[in-house]
């Protein structure tokens, strides 16, 4: 089956359908591929007792406010049947379960295949975030084979552990989330170093000023590719993540969970600490993070870090972009409230192909 479109948006989570709303706001002729059979399925994929970091009056993409108290925290699935009410609200062109295997070129059209679909496109534009592959270490493959072992991408809820003790890898926002919700049934220990924390409860007051302080101005002005600091800040921020905004160090204690160093290898079939300590568990949930997944993009010249080169640009690849990924331009790219400066701006540029105006450059607020 042979199609053509002006324009391909690939993934139909929060960030495609931002791009999807723009480029139908200058009314260009596009549509969205996401591999999931709903939209919003990659919210309701994750953990059963997943809330969301930021109050709901930052979750709403552009034009139509999270329906919600500002001041709540959404859970998964309310994220993930807003996200299916956007679609249908906006009338956003999503094709479901439409998973891209390639992307390729022939002449100066884009060449998307996808199982017994080709699709040709003048643009592209790259939306699935940057996680897509789970990181293990290579050591875990040395693992006894009776330990359960999971990635924080498949952890679901304590029943698919086993009875006896869960090390948790990865001390971030999911590792200290899941610690407590498997710490009620199982000694837990969580592993990695700490990463900072909030210094107030985010469902407090005072954490409104800060809200507005950190995401609206500090992550969404400062901290970005146009200001010494955020430069400077920029790869350390890549590499290792943001501080827990939901869970502070009294949680975890008050919990029971022991803090420990982290993992560096296998020994005798158990995980082995930093201090040498071999950790006799049945359970070993990886909160590791994902990995860029660009193998399926086949194009010459293409590299995988051009994207954060560029803001998300391709220069030698007209007519391609990305967004939604890390500190793409901001800190705040990756996130709900922040993506639809990085979305809108693409749009322009998508349109300005068709219209004569400038093709790179536009300035970004």
């Amino acid at each position: 089956m042979d199609e053509r479109f002006d324009t391909v948006v690939i993934g139909g989570g929060q960030t495609g359908l931002t791009v999807g709303y723009h480029l139908a706001l200058r009314d260009q002729s596009f549509v969205i591929l996401d591999a999931n059979e709903r939209v919003g399925d990659s919210w309701r994929k994750r953990w059963d007792s997943l809330r969301l970091f930021t109050p709901a009056r930052y979750n709403g993409l552009p034009d139509w406010p999270f329906p919600a108290a500002p001041w709540s925290f959404p859970t998964r699935d309310e994220m993930a049947d807003y996200l299916e009410n956007y679609a249908a609200r906006f009338d956003l062109p999503v094709r479901s379960g439409v998973r891209v295997d390639q992307l390729g070129k022939q002449g100066n059209r884009y060449v998307l295949t996808s199982a017994d679909r080709r699709i040709e496109a003048d643009n592209v534009v790259v939306a699935m975030s940057s996680f897509q592959r789970p990181r293990r270490p290579a050591f875990a493959a040395e693992l006894d084979p009776g330990i359960v072992q999971l990635h924080s991408d498949d952890y679901r809820n304590p029943t698919q552990l086993r009875s006896g003790g869960v090390l948790v890898v990865g001390a971030g926002n999911s590792g200290a989330d899941i610690s407590l919700d498997v710490a009620d049934d199982h000694r837990t220990w969580l592993s990695g170093r700490d990463v900072g924390h909030l210094p107030c409860r985010i469902d407090g007051v005072p954490a409104r000023l800060l809200f507005r302080v950190v995401f609206r101005f500090l992550f969404h002005r400062v901290l970005t590719v146009n200001t010494p600091i955020g430069r400077k800040l920029r790869p350390r921020i890549l590499s290792r993540g943001g501080p827990l905004i939901r869970v502070n160090p009294r949680d975890i204690a008050t919990a029971g969970i022991d803090r420990v160093p982290r993992v560096v290898g296998v020994r005798d079939g158990l995980p082995m600490l930093a201090d040498h300590r071999v950790l006799d568990v049945s359970n070993v949930i990886w909160c590791t993070g994902l990995h860029p997944e660009f193998s399926w993009i086949d194009l010459p010249g293409f590299d995988p870090e051009d994207p954060w080169r560029h803001c998300g640009i391709i220069p030698s690849q007209p007519g391609l972009y990305f967004v939604g990924l890390l500190f793409l331009y901001a800190m705040s790219s990756s996130m709900i409230h922040g993506v639809g400066r990085d979305a809108e701006r693409v749009a322009t540029l998508i349109a300005s192909r068709y219209t004569g105006g400038p093709a790179l450059g536009l300035p970004i607020r």
